[in-house]
């Protein structure tokens, strides 16, 4: 709690010290923090100094390493071998720093033992290094420059600054999403948000893969939450991003879409599609379909097409894809898409008790970048989310 008032009017900048400072107080030793940067590939040690706030740390990779071990399983992780603090030997610990599902980074300590009170200890401190990270990311310039390993461009900026978080967990749902070339991005753009028991979702593809595309995105996100805040339906808050996109940009520029609503409560999913590809349901992870419902055309084209709202009742367990075709047209240098086959397979194959929604699609990305050689040539987004109903299982790693 201490730890939590002083932090208050601390800086990015200033965290490692302070967090290192009041853990040894509970007997957690030498505390280093690790952030993870943004295509979850290399976790960067957070010294306080640099304009990264980076300068001078260690680095490792998400792959292959203990450390990333321990980011990847949302786990406390023991070194094999004891480290030594003068004449004693202590433990040394790595631990995930998560926020709900949202995985920022690790942690490590050293611990004069091993019981569960110390194990505690370090997901507590864990908890609370999440929760100061997040508090002070928004306005730290060291912090953005932490977790890139390459320059942006200006699209990239405008739709990162746009998203939510790439994770949630809650009301029995948790959300997942990944956008690549996290750095080169132009129009594609995810959204979701929750009021009382009803989850928001929408996945949007911009025409064209620029600055201007990225302007266009940002203006229908922004048209559909302020449409969806006063409390527009899913077809006339469609409609109104339309009329926005027409308002300023004379039907030049348009957008395909899917928006969507859940009803955590009931698992009652209703839908609209603005030209998009449509969502796919993963059922038992055996069961896969594409939801059908017919395309009202891109927002901002003006075709005056009619909004139909589609909906569908999930059952405890399902999974709904929401993507842009960038995930399934990457190709590879001989000209074959990855598909929408590989796609869903890779997804009930690695998300089937494996491993958490979240890393799944870290993987997903990792392999979808791989099959078209580092390089894509559209935006890739995909927002999964699944819907545990009656399901007591922790939504929580």
């Amino acid at each position: 709690m201490r730890l939590m008032q002083v932090s208050h009017t601390a800086t990015f900048e200033q965290l490692p010290r302070l967090i290192a400072d009041h853990a040894a107080d509970v007997g957690l030793h030498d505390v280093v923090l690790f952030v993870v940067d943004m295509r979850e590939t290399v976790l960067r040690q957070l010294t306080g100094h640099g304009p990264d706030a980076g300068e001078g740390g260690q680095s490792f990779t998400v792959s292959g390493s203990l450390p990333g071990q321990a980011y990847q399983r949302v786990e406390v992780i023991p070194e094999a071998a004891p480290v030594r603090a003068g004449d004693a030997a202590r433990r040394r610990w790595w631990a995930a720093v998560t926020d709900g599902v949202e995985r920022l980074g690790v942690l490590r300590a050293d611990t004069d033992g091993d019981t569960d009170a110390v194990r505690q200890a370090l997901s507590d401190l864990a908890s609370v290094a999440a929760l100061l990270i997040l508090s002070k990311r928004a306005f730290s310039d060291s912090h953005a420059r932490l977790v890139r390993t390459e320059p942006m461009n200006v699209a990239a900026e405008m739709q990162w600054n746009l998203t939510p978080p790439p994770a949630y967990a809650g009301h029995d749902a948790t959300v997942g999403a990944v956008m690549e070339p996290a750095y080169q991005v132009g129009g594609d753009a995810f959204d979701f948000a929750v009021a009382g028991h009803t989850l928001h979702l929408g996945v949007f593809d911009a025409m064209g893969h620029d600055t201007t595309a990225g302007i266009t995105a940002n203006v229908a996100v922004s048209a559909c939450r302020n449409a969806r805040r006063q409390g527009a339906a899913l077809a006339e808050t469609s409609r109104e991003v339309e009329r926005v996109l027409i308002e300023q940009f004379d039907a030049r520029r348009y957008v395909t879409a899917i928006l969507a609503e859940l009803d955590m409560s009931s698992g009652t999913l209703t839908w609209v599609n603005r030209g998009h590809h449509l969502p796919i349901l993963i059922r038992d992870n055996r069961w896969t379909t594409d939801l059908s419902c017919p395309p009202a055309g891109p927002m901002g084209a003006d075709l005056g097409l009619p909004v139909v709202t589609a909906e569908e009742q999930l059952q405890p367990g399902d999974r709904l894809l929401l993507y842009t075709d960038g995930v399934v047209e990457a190709r590879d240098v001989w000209g074959r898409e990855f598909g929408r086959d590989r796609f869903v397979d890779f997804i009930r194959r690695h998300h089937s008790g494996r491993h958490t929604l979240h890393e799944t699609l870290r993987r997903l990305m990792t392999a979808i970048m791989e099959h078209h050689d580092g390089n894509l040539d559209d935006d890739a987004t995909v927002l999964l989310t699944e819907w545990r109903g009656a399901d007591q299982r922790e939504l929580t790693p």
